[in-house]
């Protein structure tokens, strides 16, 4: 402790005793033993060049000196107590500008009458929802938190994982109807079934497709002739009927739900993919990211 914070330290301790009336008291409210509570004084007092109180076995009073001390240090004290309690009060509220990058296979993760009741729970907040199936530089691009899915590389950023979603195939209802009954994922191998390929944005390659049960896989070639990079793109053609997709269930839970997409193998559906959320430390997280984290949190939880 450098003399500064030492002085205002012992300061605080002079108050403590004037406020209780007692070494014992001061010490009890301020959790520290009487013996280090009588040191502060004697050292406030030898800084000073005067003695602050009176002291018999049984009383302490303020000398005149102390009393003049006291009159002019409770406005100071009282004023470092205030500008405390409004700093922390301030770090409590949720406000300000928070700025979230989200990988465009997540762009259904969150509905929109979801994130209107969270912005209207928080009218003092303002959201920048960036999609970038890159992470890049958060901290050089001014990133509260990302979304991120697949395996993460190592970095000092702080990670939360989730919820681990699974990779499935889809086709539409129309798709099916023209092409009959697909019931292994061997046979995407006939030349009669068309594969939309979606290309991995880290690597610049396309997906290779793989379907799980249990330990089990079974790996499928797809030279496609139809490479997308834009997750629109791929749900739309899809959709519409033009071939059959490899997906995340998270990122296409509507569909599923409406009927629009089939899946079609469920018990080939053991292949997953982890969901991240990714920001910068886990100390003095602002309460902006906090609620953000745990609103994601809870969304995809319900579409997982």
């Amino acid at each position: 402790m450098n003399p500064d914070e030492q002085t205002l330290s012992d300061a605080n301790v002079f108050a403590a005793v004037v406020r209780s009336g007692s070494f014992a008291g001061a010490a009890r409210s301020m959790n520290l033993s009487q013996s280090v509570a009588s040191r502060s004084v004697a050292r406030l007092e030898k800084r000073l060049g005067v003695r602050v109180f009176d002291r018999t076995t049984r009383s302490v009073a303020l000398t005149d000196e102390g009393r003049t001390l006291f009159e002019r240090l409770e406005p100071l004290l009282h004023g470092f107590e205030e500008a405390f309690a409004s700093v922390a009060e301030e770090q409590s509220r949720v406000r300000g500008r928070l700025r979230v990058k989200m990988h465009p296979l997540l762009s259904h993760v969150i509905p929109g009458q979801q994130l209107k009741a969270f912005l209207d729970t928080y009218p003092e907040l303002s959201v920048e929802l960036i999609t970038s199936d890159k992470l890049g530089d958060l901290i050089n691009e001014g990133i509260d938190i990302a979304l991120s899915v697949g395996d993460l590389p190592s970095s000092s950023l702080i990670a939360k994982r989730l919820v681990n979603t699974r990779v499935i195939t889809v086709a539409s209802p129309g798709y099916l109807a023209s092409h009959g009954k697909i019931t292994h994922p061997r046979d995407l191998l006939s030349e009669e079934h068309t594969l939309i390929v979606y290309r991995n944005p880290e690597t610049g390659r396309p997906f290779q497709w793989e379907h799980h049960s249990g330990r089990k896989v079974v790996k499928i070639a797809t030279p496609g002739r139809l490479i997308v990079s834009d997750i629109v793109t791929l749900h739309g053609i899809c959709m519409a009927g033009w071939g059959i997709a490899q997906v995340l269930e998270i990122a296409v839970q509507p569909m599923l739900s409406s009927g629009a997409l089939v899946e079609l193998f469920p018990e080939w559906g053991d292949e997953r993919f982890p969901i991240h959320a990714i920001y910068p430390s886990r100390n003095y997280i602002p309460p902006r990211t906090r609620v953000f984290l745990d609103f994601v949190s809870s969304a995809v939880s319900n579409d997982a």
